[in-house]
């Protein structure tokens, strides 16, 4: 029996997409730098998750390397189209204030300060 060996790059972009869309979007957009047409598609600026969770309910921040990729390289290329964040208290200054959001219209906050919100948005 022959067998053929199927790279990540030969399945059509569709596929990938689908697949995409089950994992976590910031780390798909950090490992897809390759990936420069599926990265910019709607499905990932929409909404954009920008912290890990557990099953049992924990929030934590993204790794820092995940992080400073996403908010040095991609979050310039792709600010325009977000539309929605999910973010928590270590990344929300850095990414609330980077950048204008034109077409943005909610952020979910998670582990934040009562004060700290009062601070930024007010």
């Amino acid at each position: 029996m022959e067998y053929s060996r199927v790279q990540l790059y030969d399945l059509p972009d569709e596929i990938l997409i689908i697949i995409f869309k089950k994992l976590v979007t910031t780390e798909v957009l950090y490992s897809l730098a390759k990936f420069n047409r599926i990265a910019h598609d709607s499905v990932f600026k929409n909404h954009l998750t920008l912290l890990t969770s557990t099953s049992d309910g924990f929030v934590y921040s993204l790794p820092n390397s995940i992080f400073d990729r996403f908010f040095l390289h991609i979050l310039p290329e792709i600010h325009r189209k977000i539309k929605w964040f999910d973010l928590e208290s270590r990344s929300m200054k850095y990414i609330i204030f980077a950048t204008p959001y034109p077409n943005l219209y909610g952020i979910s906050l998670y582990n934040i300060q009562t004060e700290t919100v009062i601070d930024l948005f007010t």
